[in-house]
């Protein structure tokens, strides 16, 4: 029986992966800013349950919830940075409050988790960590840039600390689903539209987003579902050596093989460039040889 410790725990994947887990047999130690949600697990599965209050803005918080998670348990195997949400507007649109609470949410708080976690994961020998990140961690999507930005921040902040981990048999995961059917949509932050964005690609994403699109194209667009993720996101901590990527869903392999492709492609089309921004020494040296 494997112990997991996740955020975010009482929606989206957060949800499912917890409730899979538990009909597993796992142990869990969920938290959330409304564990109370969690009730009817708990009468059903008792002590293999573990909630608690936790907001990812707090850092004080973050790191006594953990302690405690480890002290109770005695081990967590598996810790999942799963709590998050996206907010929708143009750049200029955003208040900042909204920009900042995005970034405390969304990338601080899932640092600040594992630099909780990682004295405990070293203590008792190894362990697992699972980072939620997105197709939007590789693909940039108009209207959703701060969004954006802190997912391509956690993707660079858990590729980092993956190679500082493995000598002490601590793996690393992201996870990069696509649009699934969660309510990650019906809960989006909306920025207060600016005119200027009403009829560009901004609006009509915001459109989209909020119920002006065909139901069947969104039926086709938002297209995973949130119990194959959770599934397969509880199989790959079984895999070892740990996957450093999960791709979830046929839209995020699809835009996210794309746009690796066209960053290639763009980035050997300045090869010449690249290394004529050299010292003159080593480009030299380099001729020479």
């Amino acid at each position: 029986m494997a112990t997991w410790l996740i955020t975010g725990a009482t929606s989206g994947f957060g949800y499912e992966l917890t409730t899979l887990l538990l009909a597993r047999g796992e142990r869990v130690a969920a938290t959330s800013r409304r564990p109370e949600a969690l009730s009817a697990l708990a009468d059903q599965y008792g002590d293999r349950l573990w909630a608690a209050t936790l907001d990812m803005t707090d850092t004080p918080a973050i790191h006594r919830v953990v302690g405690e998670a480890f002290a109770t348990l005695g081990r967590v195997d598996v810790v999942v940075s799963n709590a998050g949400f996206g907010v929708l507007g143009a750049a200029e649109e955003l208040s900042d409050e909204l920009l900042h609470r995005q970034i405390e949410v969304n990338l601080v708080g899932p640092i600040q988790l594992v630099r909780a976690a990682l004295p405990h994961l070293r203590a008792q020998g190894g362990g697992r960590i699972i980072q939620l990140s997105s197709s939007g961690g590789q693909v940039a999507d108009p209207g959703m840039s701060v969004y954006n930005a802190t997912k391509f921040g956690v993707e660079g902040f858990f590729e980092s600390i993956a190679i500082e981990l493995a000598p002490f048999g601590i793996e690393v995961t992201l996870v990069e689903p696509g649009g699934a059917r969660t309510s990650f949509n019906a809960n989006l932050a909306l920025a207060d539209p600016i005119d200027a964005y009403g009829t560009g690609i901004v609006g009509q994403i915001r459109a989209m987003l909020t119920g002006g699109a065909d139901p069947e194209f969104v039926r086709r667009a938002v297209a995973g579902d949130p119990a194959k993720i959770a599934e397969a996101i509880a199989d790959s901590a079984g895999v070892s050596p740990a996957p450093r990527r999960l791709t979830l869903g046929a839209g995020a392999y699809e835009s996210i093989a794309s746009a690796l492709g066209d960053r290639l492609a763009a980035l050997q089309a300045q090869r010449e460039l690249a290394y004529a921004a050299d010292a003159d020494d080593v480009i030299a040296s380099r001729a020479g040889s």
